[in-house]
């Protein structure tokens, strides 16, 4: 079957019991056992829950995985597909990642003697030259958050496996709509479930999937051990959220790439990161392991710091508040929220400057927001 027949039917059956079309929330705690030697599938929430397990199953299914666990949070999740690294090992990660992800790095696995060392995102070569005999993991966002740089899924995946080393991608930019990173080679994939599969602004959660039965039993203990799960409710809203996804990801790429080109040549506009532009220096890469460019696009404005608070104070239609992937257009400042933990001679050094500007571009009328752009810059 297609995305779109996948996203709605497989996983979400009628309910067996009222015969209902959409999954029931399941909002109970805990589940009755038969007796004391036995107890059915679902014995407890936090270890498993039919309306969660409907929502594992529908994100691994889209990610063409065997295996699917959801998570409270996308960092929740980040965490979880960490435990395959332990104390005394290495991990090789892009050096234009999320914050949050920085921030698990940096503040919670260093001080377990868990090391990290930064790659460049575009080049396998930098990755490859960051390997130590510890290294047990290499991390990628691509596009990366904030500058939308790209990684050669497929030629870090031969890497990784030639070297006996994992492959972990969050493929949270794109969705499993726009690119499916365990096709190239990855052995897992990670997801903030709060952007383009919720979709609508209204839901935070996580995923994590594989198709490693070893991988997913050590995620999975972990999910039932640390307890970060979403709650029933939780689960059903990014389930409802997954159904128009493929319709979503199509009009937010169609409005991105509008507006990308509209402005990659105005006078105010010092620089522009999209993928979807054939000026993008990863085009090619793009082209070869993405179906889409996605929503993201970033900007640099010309006048610094000041140009920007002037710039976000007459904006209307994109609101500035952090997150994406929503229906509706965002706008954040990087470096004094999502990246504002990186030392500023660090954010600097990668390229986050004071005028850098990222838009999640929704999916308004295109003509709209372009007026709320134009007249912002003016």
């Amino acid at each position: 079957m297609q995305f779109e027949t996948l996203a709605i039917h497989d996983g979400q059956a009628p309910d067996p019991q009222t015969g209902s079309v959409t999954i029931p929330i399941y909002q109970t705690s805990t589940f009755e056992r038969a007796d004391l030697q036995h107890h059915g599938e679902f014995f407890y929430s936090r270890i498993g829950n039919p309306t969660r397990k409907a929502l594992e199953s529908t994100i691994a299914l889209l990610e063409n995985a065997r295996y699917g666990l959801a998570f409270a949070s996308g960092v929740a999740a980040t965490l979880a597909a960490l435990q395959v690294v332990k104390p005394g090992e290495h991990i090789v990660a892009g050096s234009d990642i999320y914050g949050g992800s920085y921030r698990i790095f940096e503040q919670l696995l260093r001080p377990l003697g868990i090391t990290t060392t930064y790659a460049e995102n575009e080049a396998t070569s930098s990755y490859e030259a960051a390997i130590t005999p510890e290294t047990r993991l290499i991390w990628l966002e691509t596009p990366s958050n904030p500058l939308l740089q790209l990684s050669d899924i497929r030629s870090l995946a031969a890497l990784a496996k030639n070297r006996g080393i994992l492959l972990a991608v969050d493929n949270t930019f794109l969705s499993p709509y726009f690119q499916r990173p365990l096709e190239l080679g990855a052995d897992i994939v990670v997801h903030s479930t709060t952007k383009y599969l919720g979709g609508h602004s209204d839901v935070i959660g996580g995923s994590v999937v594989t198709s490693d039965a070893t991988l997913h039993t050590v995620i999975k203990n972990y999910q039932g051990a640390a307890g970060a799960i979403p709650a029933p409710w939780d689960c059903w809203l990014i389930l409802r959220g997954i159904k128009t996804l493929a319709i979503r990801m199509r009009e937010h790429e169609r409005n991105a790439l509008f507006l990308a080109e509209y402005l990659k040549g105005h006078p105010r506009v010092e620089k522009i990161y999209y993928p979807g532009l054939a000026s993008h220096p990863q085009h090619a890469v793009a082209r070869k392991q993405m179906s889409g460019f996605g929503g993201m696009v970033s900007i640099e404005l010309k006048g610094g710091f000041r140009a920007v608070e002037k710039f976000l104070s007459k904006l209307k239609l994109f609101t500035l508040a952090a997150s994406l992937g929503g229906v509706e257009s965002l706008v954040l400042h990087p470096a004094t929220y999502s990246h504002r933990i990186l030392p500023e001679k660090e954010r600097k050094k990668l390229g986050i400057s004071d005028s850098l500007i990222r838009l999640s571009v929704g999916i308004e009328h295109r003509e709209d927001l372009k007026n709320d752009l134009k007249l912002a810059l003016k």
